[in-house]
C-alpha cells in the first residue's frame, strides 16, 4: 500500500509531456541546432542581399559558423568578420557565433549561367503574316514574342 509521500510511478502511468520533448528533439538537434536553422532562414535579412547572394551558412558548430562562399569573397568576409559576428549575435540577442570559418564553394542559391534556348521554327502561317508587316519595332515585338510563344511548346 502506498503511504502519502510516496512518489513511485507505476509503469502504465502517463508521463508529463515535457519529460519526452527531449529525447524527440535532441538527435534533430545534433544535426541542426535551432540558431543554426533560424540563421539559414534569416541569413538575407543578417548580412544583406549583396552578402547573401554570395554566401550561404552551412551549420554552427560550438560557437563556429561555417560560410560556404567563392575564392575572392572569402578574403573580403575575412575583414567583415567582426563586423558580421557583431550583427548574427545582435539579431539572436545573445553571442551565438564567435568565429567563422569559410568553405570555399560556390553557394547553392548562386544564379547560374541560364541554358541558351534551343533555335525555333515559326509555323509557315505566322511568317506568312510577319511578311507582310511593314519593317518596324512592331514587327520585331511580334517576332519576338511568337518566338517565346512557339519554343515553349
Amino acid at each position: 500500500m502506498a503511504q502519502d509521500g510516496d512518489q513511485r510511478r507505476f509503469p502504465t502511468a502517463p508521463l508529463p509531456l515535457s519529460s519526452l520533448i527531449p529525447r524527440l528533439t535532441r538527435p534533430a538537434f545534433r544535426k541542426r541546432s535551432p540558431a543554426g536553422a533560424q540563421l539559414m532562414a534569416d541569413w538575407p535579412a543578417i548580412v544583406g542581399p549583396a552578402l547573401a547572394t554570395t554566401t550561404q551558412p552551412l551549420r554552427v558548430t560550438s560557437g563556429t559558423l561555417t560560410l560556404a562562399c567563392s575564392g575572392p569573397v572569402a578574403m573580403e568576409l575575412q575583414h567583415l568578420a567582426p563586423e558580421l559576428i557583431a550583427r548574427i549575435n545582435a539579431h539572436f540577442g545573445r553571442v551565438a557565433v564567435e568565429r567563422l570559418r569559410f568553405v570555399q564553394q560556390a553557394p547553392s542559391g548562386a544564379p547560374r549561367a541560364a541554358p541558351k534556348p534551343k533555335p525555333v521554327q515559326l509555323p509557315a502561317p505566322v511568317e506568312a503574316r510577319l511578311a507582310e508587316m511593314p519593317a518596324g519595332e512592331l514587327r520585331d515585338a511580334l517576332a519576338k514574342l511568337a518566338l517565346g510563344v512557339y519554343r515553349k511548346r
